[in-house]
């Protein structure tokens, strides 16, 4: 599952790169992680009260932080799938559990 789910990531992102002229090398998939890191916490620091809404509505906010997560989710898939990293079996040996098989 996880692994079908990354290859999805990785065509989106193919072509979003493409489109955009940019080239992934191995450091692009950390940094590009971190950067989604960074506006996951901004959008965190706003629904919390930390940061300046900049006349969002709670909801806009809301939507931010489920489209942040997405893309982190995404951006972590992507590093681990460029650095050949078997997400379903760290899962099932750091947590100790299997993650859902779906055919």
């Amino acid at each position: 599952m996880l692994r079908r789910l990354a290859d999805q990531f990785e065509a989106a992102s193919a072509v979003h790169v493409a489109e955009s002229g940019i080239e992934r090398d191995d450091d692009w998939f950390l940094l590009k992680l971190q950067e989604e890191m960074g506006e996951l916490t901004e959008a965190w620091n706003r629904l919390t009260g930390r940061g300046r809404a900049k006349g969002r509505s709670l909801e806009d906010i809301r939507r931010d932080l489920a489209d942040e997560t997405a893309d982190l989710l995404g951006h972590l898939l992507l590093f681990a799938r460029r650095n050949d990293i078997d997400i379903a079996a760290a899962v099932e040996r750091k947590w100790r559990f299997q993650p859902a098989q779906t055919t």
